[in-house]
């Protein structure tokens, strides 16, 4: 090959490799241009800085070696003296670069092959560049495909363009793909790799029927439905909440279709998957009864700082709520975000009897009563010996049986009862080494002061230094579950908001924060329990 050959055959090879690799020419063409640029230096020296151009229009071909203008040269391969570069060049000056021209040379077996390898790698670069950057932004999307092979259970599918990967766990069980398929999923990632882009695509994914339904449904796609969750289980069940911001039309007919016919669609396509609409809601409780159809719901009991959530169902509901292997109840728990506990009514009977003997047994212990006063006052409402203690003495006396001075004698051992706990507790304290100055703290109390000596913090900058979860714990959802870590408050009836306010509390007092700060921090603690207040207010009105 040399650089005279036919200008014109040059031109129409890199509009060929263009159109076949649909990448754009100029890319092509300097791919060539840099083979032939290390063709040269393999020829004038792997030094010398060496320049090729190829003219877009008459693929005309130059080469030239640059020469860097210096004081003093040190290489004359490489560089050029000032006076002699303004020979050529009157405006040069040193860091300039001179071009100085090469002859046409002929490429040798070798050099031509490097050429050639060149070449292939850089029109293979900018091919991954381009495939890159049609997929990136199709993440997201359904695609159709071809089956262009099977192996080890992973699918790799011809895109046109490009090739997608389904792994074998992205595929809906017991799926056979051969070859020459057409398949269609979700394109749930584009990775640029060493070895080119990997398109990951999932059939597996619960966006994969969000937009088999945007395509059945009109009203979907019109943004007249909106799907707010989906869970599944593929190849065998699934469940989707749906809602209509036009209360004229019915979100679950809509996606039901015409005697089925646009579920049906979705549900030849997941092979067979069945598929349950659900109504949403912005209740709760509202919301996890739905979730729980085709079972009948009695009552529900929620437990919103654990996210988690007891459901109550007939006897002969059990099965059915909890599903074949527990595939209902855990579709809905994925559905709603919450954790459901679902008991027959006969548990929940068991169970608030239970809890009516505690309170019961409570009472006969603290305030030395027999057991038929125990169970009038657990009977009333009362849970805690507290409110006892400082409940209006009226409020009492008027329960049957009980007169006034019955009412003060309640009253009055409850309170000698509370201050018998108190003393033990600030004993305790005294003996962990729990400084005095924490109980300025306000809403502090002896028994908050003994869980944090028995945890290490004894003074107001230990305290400081405690965040809200530490105190009241946390939750974090994974894998559709949810789960708990106890904090050193949990088991005390202190909300998140009361502890945040006694950290800040804290921290001005230690100094750690200004009153400005304090301040500013109060009120975004109130501004979040405001909002908290509005989410709830909704959703009494939703329901």
């Amino acid at each position: 090959m040399a650089v005279s050959a036919n200008r014109l055959e040059l031109l129409q090879i890199a509009d060929a490799v263009a159109r076949e690799k649909v990448i754009d020419r100029e890319i092509v063409l300097a791919a060539m241009a840099d083979a032939i640029q290390k063709a040269a230096r393999s020829r004038y020296g792997s030094e010398t800085n060496i320049r090729a151009d190829i003219n877009s229009k008459t693929g005309e071909i130059r080469l030239q070696r640059l020469l860097e203008v210096v004081e003093t040269v040190e290489d004359y391969g490489t560089q050029i003296a000032l006076p002699l570069a303004r020979d050529r060049n009157v405006d040069a000056k040193l860091g300039d670069f001179i071009a100085d021209p090469l002859p046409p040379m002929d490429f040798g077996r070798i050099a031509a092959q490097s050429a050639k390898q060149v070449i292939v790698q850089k029109v293979r670069e900018a091919e991954r560049d381009r495939q890159y950057d049609e997929f990136k932004d199709r993440v997201g999307e359904i695609i159709n495909g071809t089956v262009k092979r099977v192996e080890y259970g992973n699918v790799i599918v011809d895109l046109g363009r490009g090739e997608g990967i389904i792994r074998r766990d992205e595929m809906i069980p017991r799926e056979a793909m051969r070859y020459g398929d057409r398949v269609r999923a979700f394109v749930y990632d584009v990775r640029r790799e060493q070895r080119g882009p990997q398109i990951f695509l999932s059939r597996t994914h619960p966006q994969f029927m969000v937009k088999l339904f945007t395509m059945e449904v009109p009203e979907i796609y019109d943004g007249i439905i909106q799907i707010k969750s989906v869970a599944r289980d593929p190849g065998s069940r699934a469940k989707i909440a749906v809602i209509s911001n036009d209360s004229s039309i019915d979100p679950v007919g809509a996606c039901v279709g015409m005697r089925g016919s646009r579920v049906q669609a979705v549900v030849g396509e997941l092979q067979g998957e069945k598929i349950d609409i659900i109504p949403w809601s912005a209740d709760p409780a509202s919301f996890i009864v739905n979730a729980l159809q085709p079972a009948e719901v009695s009552k529900v009991v929620l437990d919103e700082d654990a996210e988690r959530i007891e459901v109550v169902v007939p006897d002969e509901q059990l099965s059915l709520a909890i599903g074949r292997r527990g595939q209902n109840v855990r579709l809905a728990s994925q559905l709603t975000g919450w954790d459901i506990d679902i008991m027959t009514e006969a548990e929940e009977s068991e169970r608030r009897q239970k809890e009516f003997n505690e309170r019961t047994n409570l009472f006969m212990d603290a305030l030395d009563v027999d057991e038929m006063v125990g169970q009038v006052l657990a009977s009333e409402g009362f849970a805690q010996v507290e409110e006892l203690a400082y409940a209006n003495i009226d409020e009492i006396s008027s329960i049957d049986g009980f007169d006034g001075d019955t009412a003060e004698e309640i009253q009055t051992r409850a309170r000698e009862y509370l201050e018998k706990i108190e003393a033990e507790f600030d004993a305790k304290r005294k003996e962990l080494g729990v400084a005095d100055e924490l109980r300025q703290i306000p809403g502090m109390t002896t028994q908050m002061m003994v869980a944090l000596g028995e945890d290490g913090i004894k003074t107001i900058e230990d305290f400081a230094g405690c965040a809200s979860d530490d105190l009241v714990g946390w939750t974090e959802r994974k894998d559709g579950e949810t789960k708990k870590f106890e904090g050193l408050f949990s088991k005390l009836d202190v909300s998140r908001q009361e502890a945040e306010r006694m950290v800040i509390h804290a921290r001005l007092t230690a100094g750690w924060i200004t009153e400005d700060e304090a301040q500013a921090q109060a009120e975004a603690v109130e501004a979040d329990v405001d909002a908290e207040d509005g989410v709830a207010d909704e959703a009494e009105r939703s329901a």
